[in-house]
């Protein structure tokens, strides 16, 4: 590590790395994005399979409702599956999958493309057609990639609820998609027990009008109830000769919908973000390939859910358009012992690990004998998603697991957006806790209240200046709402919704939700920066801060902390994680009141939820609470 002329902490990536990166040529790929955006993502998109190729790149003459490659025709399950089927690639394997069981299955992507046609004209033979809604609700199982690409194979748009939402969050994500059919596993093992998937989707059905069937994947075995006429086992209709392996593919125009994602306010009940066939194809591809120098002989792990974003676009559909070899993994990642992953990145030869700052805090907790157990020399690339890693977490990820030779790909994007927006690439400089810069094409910018964009190392909202091709294109049956959230704060502007500020190399730092900002005095604090402080402390495993008002200072800080094992809760260390916050970022942040507590409410992808937080607080209703993991 050097700074060569950058400020703060910086780390290089090797020559070797470098040399053999995709985006070896990142300067160029810089200037010719900036240059041309439009002509940029034209040129990634002929490296797709198109069946009529576009009229139009970028259609801006209804804003903000753009379209894209508008006119072009194609199929992005078919970009998944067919295109390499046709190849070298036809016995590569797709898919390595191992449950919390010890259970293991493996699809070459010939027998992914058989499975997937094989379940399409399953659905084809309930009536599912082009446009209708299909939801699926299972653990992390091949199934549910197969029942996603069988839905885009055919044009259904496919609703994914991750398998552990309640009833009420089933039934009103089915409800509101109005869903005509159901997919769902008999249950699913996480953490050595099985969570009750069908019993859980009975509940749901009984007030979901709209759907006519609900198909069964068989997972843990135990009895089930199946319902007469609704219910029918997945296995038992694949064996049938109505699972026939022709292709039975729906020429999709490019701007046809794939799929709906629910994805939660800070407050309100989930809305649901829709995207579409041939701009979502043509931002995940590229992405993935350049982020994460996908290489032919490539392992690649996204231990994420496919429930949310993350999993759509970076265990589905990215490393399939790539044609890359991805790993699935069923479970908890400290089941039955803190060494599983790492037991699994030795066993399968993983490449490329990408997971969120939440199980890495997770897993440091435990110490780093679990993973130096292991040879994890195979790995090459690192990555983080879902919230700001703190530089405590980020230099144990790169010290211990990475062993020093593995950048961090620490990347910010979001539902809507379907793709990395704020991403490094293998060649750039990485400083801890900064995501870097702007996917190439990407104009960001930091406002201020007014509009204008803010001073270095000032801190503002978020913005996005240009369209991008997998950007969320309404939200479902709410189009006013989609401009009145995303488009109106400042008109033109996409509005992300997060608060960040950029230094004077120009790399950008997340700070965290606006509603994330704590003011203090005047001051104003991000909760991303409270607890970085407090996870620097040997004692803490993982911090929530949140802002409660005060009639003096505006706001007070309130702080939730979990200890590492081997810390008692004490008065005394109350005070010296208070006195260590003063320490690291001024008295000014020092926590009011810190909490010592077991757990924190989180959302399925791992995000804390700090208005719940704040509702026990304040002894208020926290609100609709279906996105929450416990």
């Amino acid at each position: 590590m050097n700074t060569n002329g950058l400020s703060g902490e910086v780390f290089y990536p090797s020559k070797e790395i470098i040399k053999k990166a995709n985006s070896k040529n990142y300067t160029d790929m810089v200037k010719f994005a900036s240059d041309d955006f439009e002509e940029f993502w034209a040129k990634e998109a002929k490296n797709l399979h198109w069946f009529k190729k576009w009229d139009k790149v970028l259609d801006d003459s209804q804003k903000p409702f753009y379209k894209w490659f508008v006119g072009g025709k194609t199929n992005i399950a078919y970009n998944c599956l067919d295109v390499h089927v046709k190849t070298y690639r036809r016995n590569k394997l797709a898919f390595l999958w191992e449950g919390e069981n010890g259970d293991f299955r493996s699809f070459s992507y010939f027998a992914l493309r058989r499975e997937t046609c094989k379940f399409a004209n399953v659905l084809k033979s309930l009536g599912v057609k082009k446009g209708d809604r299909v939801t699926l609700y299972m653990g992390r199982i091949p199934e549910l990639a197969i029942g996603m690409l069988a839905c885009a194979r055919i044009g259904a748009i496919h609703s994914v609820v991750y398998g552990g939402f309640s009833v009420e969050a089933l039934h009103e994500r089915l409800e509101d998609s109005q869903s005509k059919v159901l997919i769902v596993a008999d249950g699913a093992f996480q953490r050595g027990k099985i969570v009750q998937l069908k019993q859980i989707a009975d509940e749901a059905l009984q007030r979901a009008a709209t759907v006519e069937s609900c198909l069964v994947v068989k997972r843990t075995g135990q009895p089930i109830n199946m319902e007469s006429g609704r219910d029918m086992w997945y296995h038992e209709l694949m064996a049938l000769p109505i699972a026939s392996n022709n292709s039975n593919l729906e020429i999709m125009d490019a701007e046809d919908p794939l799929f709906m994602l629910y994805t939660s306010g800070t407050t309100g009940k989930p809305k649901a973000i829709l995207h579409t066939h041939g701009g979502y194809m043509v931002g995940v591809y590229s992405t993935l390939k350049y982020v994460f120098d996908i290489h032919e002989e490539d392992r690649y792990w996204c231990a994420a859910d496919p429930g949310w974003i993350t999993g759509h676009s970076y265990i589905v559909y990215g490393p399939l358009l790539n044609g890359a070899t991805s790993f699935m993994y069923e479970g908890a990642p400290s089941y039955p012992y803190p060494n599983r992953w790492w037991s699994m990145i030795e066993k399968y030869g993983i490449n490329i690990l990408y997971t969120a700052p939440t199980a890495i805090r997770g897993l440091m907790r435990f110490g780093d004998a679990w993973p130096n157990r292991h040879d994890l020399s195979s790995l090459r690339l690192l990555g983080s998603v879902g919230e700001p890693i703190n530089p405590e977490a980020w230099k144990w990820y790169y010290k211990i697991i990475g062993k020093e030779k593995c950048p961090i790909m620490d990347t910010w994007w979001q539902t809507e957006t379907g793709m990395f927006m704020i991403t490094p690439m293998p060649g750039v400089p990485l400083k801890p806790g900064s995501g870097t810069f702007p996917f190439p094409g990407i104009v960001m910018d930091i406002f201020d209240e007014n509009g204008e964009p803010v001073a270095v190392n000032e801190e503002g909202f978020l913005v996005i200046k240009s369209p991008w091709p997998a950007m969320v294109r309404t939200i479902y049956k709410d189009p006013d709402k989609y401009v009145s959230q995303y488009w109106s704060k400042f008109p033109g502007v996409y509005l992300t919704g997060d608060s960040a500020r950029r230094d004077k190399d120009g790399y950008y730092w997340i700070i965290g939700r606006v509603d994330d900002v704590i003011k203090v005095s005047g001051y104003r604090l991000g909760t991303a920066e409270i607890e970085s402080a407090l996870v620097s402390h040997p004692a803490v495993a993982e911090a929530a801060a949140i802002g409660l008002p005060h009639e003096i200072k505006g706001h007070a800080i309130f702080a939730y902390v979990i200890l590492r094992n081997g810390f008692e809760k004490s008065e005394h260390l109350v005070e010296e994680l208070r006195l260590h916050v003063g320490h690291e970022v001024g008295p000014i942040a020092k926590p009011d009141h810190i909490e010592l507590v077991d757990s924190l409410p989180k959302t399925r992808s791992g995000k804390i939820m700090r208005r719940v937080l704040k509702a026990k607080a304040l002894g208020q209703d926290p609100g609709n609470l279906s996105t929450l993991e416990e």
